[in-house]
């Protein structure tokens, strides 16, 4: 087994930065160890509809010993993450309820891409969330959820010179509250816990990744 710490000592691990995170992009480890086998797919279906997610029933063979294995994953549309500045240096952030942690979240607009492509589905939750619009948009990255489980993409966009331009539209379901954070407090916000949202975390980090001067 190949330790993770020796990847850089191997030669194996590239630092992928945001222009590289590109969706559909795959890359491969090829030096210093074998390489693993893809599984073979024997059969794949659709268990359950959930609208806004499907559970799939996947059987497949393991190269490695043979044997038939059952997987459930959980196949979703695209994600989008947006993270809005304005023209004073200050992130246009949402509070809600969750009700996986039963709990209230700091994150940065976001949802589904509905018959859409990502940067229009940015554009447009940014706006539904917040009443919040911008003129340019630039895609930072994207990163899959957790590849255990989902089959889908989270796309992170930066919005620049974002300013209120009308009222919030929200789902039935959604109560939001909007919150102005200075980009200079988001690193502590982080470090604290109070943002702990694995994908708002990760949005940031694309953006400090990008332009490590606004930290």
């Amino acid at each position: 087994m190949v330790d993770a710490r020796d990847l850089k000592s191997l030669g194996a691990f590239k630092l992928c930065t945001s222009s590289s995170l590109v969706p559909g992009t795959k890359f491969s480890f090829h030096r210093g160890f074998t390489m693993l086998r893809e599984w073979m797919i024997l059969d794949s279906y659709m268990a359950s509809d959930y609208k806004i997610f499907e559970i799939w029933i996947q059987k497949a063979v393991s190269p490695r010993t043979g044997k038939m294995s059952r997987f459930f994953t959980i196949h979703a549309s695209p994600w989008v993450n947006v993270i809005p500045l304005t023209k004073d240096g200050q992130i246009v952030m949402i509070r809600q309820y969750r009700h996986g942690s039963n709990s209230f979240c700091l994150e940065i607009p976001g949802g589904l891409v509905d018959n859409e492509t990502p940067e229009e589905a940015a554009k447009r939750e940014l706006l539904e969330e917040t009443g919040y619009s911008g003129d340019t948009i630039e895609f930072l990255g994207a990163v899959n959820p957790n590849p255990a489980l989902f089959n889908n993409l989270c796309h992170t966009f930066l919005v620049r010179d974002v300013k209120k331009t009308k009222e919030i539209n929200l789902d039935p379901q959604e109560d939001i509250e909007v919150v102005l954070v200075p980009i200079n407090e988001v690193r502590e916000l982080i470090k604290s816990g109070t943002i702990n949202h694995a994908l708002v975390v990760v949005a940031f980090f694309f953006y400090f990744l990008k332009y490590p001067h606004c930290a």
